[in-house]
Parts: C-alpha cells; structure tokens; sequence
C-alpha cells in the first residue's frame, strides 16, 4: 500500500511539472522587515473600538481571527449592531441604513509586497502618479506617505458611516464626514488620532515608534496596523508551500490529483495564479447580486465605477485563495457561504447566476425595509451581469471536483486557525471587546 501511494505521488508530480507552471516558493523577502514594537501596538488598535466614532466596532469587529478574518456573513453590519458574526444583533433605537455594500474580504497574505491593490474594486492602488504613490478615493487623498497600500486602505474604514464612523448627529467624526471634511486639525482624521493620542497607554507606545516629541498622525495608525495584520495573518505554511518547498508527502495523492486540476484543465490558474493564488487583476464572474449595492439601483458595476472604463463594469478583484477554506463566504458580495457551490459557479458561472440558490446568502434578518434582492428580480440587470461574464465553462466529474477541493483544502496554513498572537485580554482604551461567541 505505501508503495502505490508514494508512486500515485511521483506520478503526479511529473504530470504536473511538466504540464503546469507552478509557482515558486514564498520566500522571506516577499514580506516586509516588521518592528516588534509596532506589531504589539497594531494588535491593541486592531481590537480596540476606540477607532470608531461611537466607540463601540473594531476593525476586528468584521475581520476576526476566530471567523477567518472575516465575519462569516455575506454582507455585514457595522453600526446599529452588537456581536461577532451570526449572532451580531440589530440594536433597538439604533438600527442600521444599511448593510455594508459588499462582503468583507479575509486578510490572509495581505502583507506580502506583491499585494498593491486593495479592495473588491482596487480603489486604493500603488500608482506612482498618485500622491505619495498610492491612488485613493475622490476626497480621500493622503497627507504624509504611508508604507504600503494595505497601511492605506486600513485608515478608510474609520470613514464610512455605516462601517465605523456613525451616522451625523451622532458623533463629531461623523458630522466630519458628512461635511467631507476629512483633513487638516478639525477633519476626521484628525479626530480619530486624537482619540486614540488622548490615551496615555498608546501615547507612550508610539514614543517608541515615532519619537516623544512627533505628534501623532493618522499614517503612524494606518501603519501600525498594517504591521500586525502582516505578522498575525501570514499564512505561508501549507501543505501546498511544504510540497512546493521539495517534501514531496506534504500532499496527499486526492490533493495532489486536484493540483494537476487546478492548473490544468479547470482552468483556475490564469486567474488565481502566482505565489498566493491571485494575478491581483479584476475579472467578472458572472456572480448575483443583492444587498444594497454600490449605486441607486442596488447595483454593482465594480471595477468600473472606479476606471470608468465599460469594459470593468461587474469586475471584481481576484481574491487569493490562500486559506480559502478558513474564509467562507466567497465573492465581493459573500454570494456563496459553501466553497463547493462556488467552484461549481465558477464551473459555469451562466447556470451559477441563472439558478441561484438565495438561502446561499448569510444575511441578518433587517426587516422589510431592505430589499435585498432587487438586483436579482430586474431581469434586464441579471442580463447585464450575465453578458459582462469572462469565465468559459469548464467540464469536471463530481470525482475531478472532489479532488479540485481536496487540492484547495491544501491551501491552509494550520496556524490560521488560532493565529500567531491572537486576541488580547484587553486594549489601551478599556473599551469591552467584541465576544467570541460564533466562532462558526
């Protein structure tokens, strides 16, 4: 029996190395150089409510690490809830507006320095013609450099209304917002530092960093922030990484035959190609769309709402399939809460769309008021989404896909489940944390 399951392998891995291009493997110099002191400091921002206007959601509240760096919905709730994941209730007297827009995305990897692209639709981007390098959104442009485009994207969602900030009337950084008075002494960014500066404990944590005498900026939080989610979110130790770096048993024969699939006939590759699983580029899939969207009429256009260009309307950002497994559910809009129902739409993203199964979605329970599915009852919509998708169907067996997700289940690194430093006891502000209680 060991012999035929070792020759299974060798054959397999002939097969593939000659008929696939495999990545390399990750080495340490795809990740940054990180300072000890600024991964603790980023930890206690992380989890402390302190960055959002009414002090009571953390960025860790819908990324975290007992959920896959997630939340475990398809869209969220930020303001107007209480609780992680499921059992995140709707608070009487502060009901939200809305359900955040689009689902949010694990954040496996996205340390690395190959990920300069950040957001389902890329709205922050390395570009040398940007200022300081890194394009934003309209209103959002940057004052002081930051360190990556991940350090960037981290000080957005203390912006949005409906994630962080609160509503106007209910906060000063809000009110802020809903003036568009985001810079300089007065603007919300501003606001937001001073919060957390006003702490003695995070105040002398940053002397460390930037010096007794550097007043505090929002870059120094964006960065410290993005400093720990590179540390506590590597996930480079799967099977898959051990198998590349020469152990040949690190896979088994059903992972290694999903391998040959992957980057082979299934096609998966010239999306979800290169070290992590992702060109990093923006594709349409062909994936239904609900919730409140990004436009009036519930809709999605993506890539396009950002380039402006017709032919990025329903693209989304490639996702890395890193530790996909862990991060349930897939698409921009968490279209899909079971990995194998997402392969398959992939498979044949024109049934996927045309016979959507609507209990896929995770979504709280928001009364009539939301109308969730008004994208998908506009047929001429559904068309639209239809016609923009680029994914030619592919044929597996039932056999084939269950290899194909045994292959992807190869893609976990086991540290991912409980994390490098995990959730601290407490945070600078004594603000309460969110309880782990769905840790489903």
């Amino acid at each position: 029996m060991r012999f035929l399951i070792t020759t299974a392998i060798l054959t397999s891995l002939a097969s593939v190395s000659s008929a696939a291009d495999l990545p390399n493997p990750i080495l340490p110099s795809d990740f940054p150089t990180l300072d000890t002191e600024t991964v603790a400091l980023g930890r206690q921002l992380f989890f402390d409510p302190v960055l959002s206007g009414n002090d009571n959601i953390a960025c860790a509240t819908c990324h975290h690490p007992a959920l896959g760096t997630g939340d475990a919905m398809s869209l969220s709730i930020g303001e107007g809830g209480l609780g992680l994941g499921r059992m995140r209730e709707v608070v009487n007297g502060n009901a939200p507006k809305a359900r955040i827009p689009r689902n949010a995305p694990a954040l496996f990897n996205l340390g690395a320095r190959e990920f300069s692209t950040m957001f389902h639709d890329g709205r922050v981007q390395l570009n040398r013609e940007a200022m300081y390098g890194i394009a934003m959104p309209e209103g959002r442009t940057l004052e002081r450099p930051l360190t990556s485009a991940l350090a960037a994207q981290n000080i957005l969602p203390i912006l949005s209304h409906d994630e962080m900030a609160g509503h106007p009337g209910e906060n000063s950084i809000a009110d802020a917002i809903d003036a568009e008075e985001i810079h300089g002494p007065n603007g919300a960014w501003q606001q937001i530092t001073a919060k957390v500066e006003a702490i003695e404990e995070y105040r002398m944590a940053f002397d460390w960093i930037i010096g007794q005498d550097t007043p505090l900026h929002i870059t120094d939080i964006g960065n410290a922030l993005s400093q720990f989610i590179t540390y506590e979110f590597r996930a480079t130790d799967s099977p898959f990484d051990q198998y590349l770096n020469g152990k040949e048993t690190a896979m088994t024969p059903e992972q290694l035959a999903g391998m040959e699939i992957f980057y082979g006939k299934g096609n998966c590759s010239s999306c979800h190609s290169g070290k992590f699983q992702t060109d990093h580029g923006f594709h349409a899939i062909g994936l239904p769309q609900f919730g409140p969207g990004k436009d009036d009429a519930y809709a999605d256009a993506g890539r396009g709402m950002i380039s402006g260009i017709d032919a990025d309307k329903y693209r989304f950002r490639t996702p890395s399939l890193r530790n996909v497994t862990l991060s349930a559910p897939y698409g921009h809009n968490g279209a899909y809460t079971d990995l194998r129902a997402m392969v398959r739409h992939h498979l044949d993203p024109f049934e996927g769309l045309g016979n959507y199964d609507r209990r896929q979605a995770a979504l709280h329970e928001l009364g009539e008021g939301a109308k969730d599915w008004e994208p998908m009852d506009n047929l001429a919509e559904v068309l639209r989404i239809a016609m923009a998708a680029e994914i030619e169907p592919v044929a597996l067996t039932e056999g084939e896909i269950d290899q194909l997700m045994a292959f992807l289940s190869a893609l976990e690194d086991p540290i991912s489940r409980n994390g490098r430093l995990g959730v601290p006891d407490r945070v600078p502000s004594d603000l309460p944390l969110d309880p782990i209680s769905d840790p489903s």
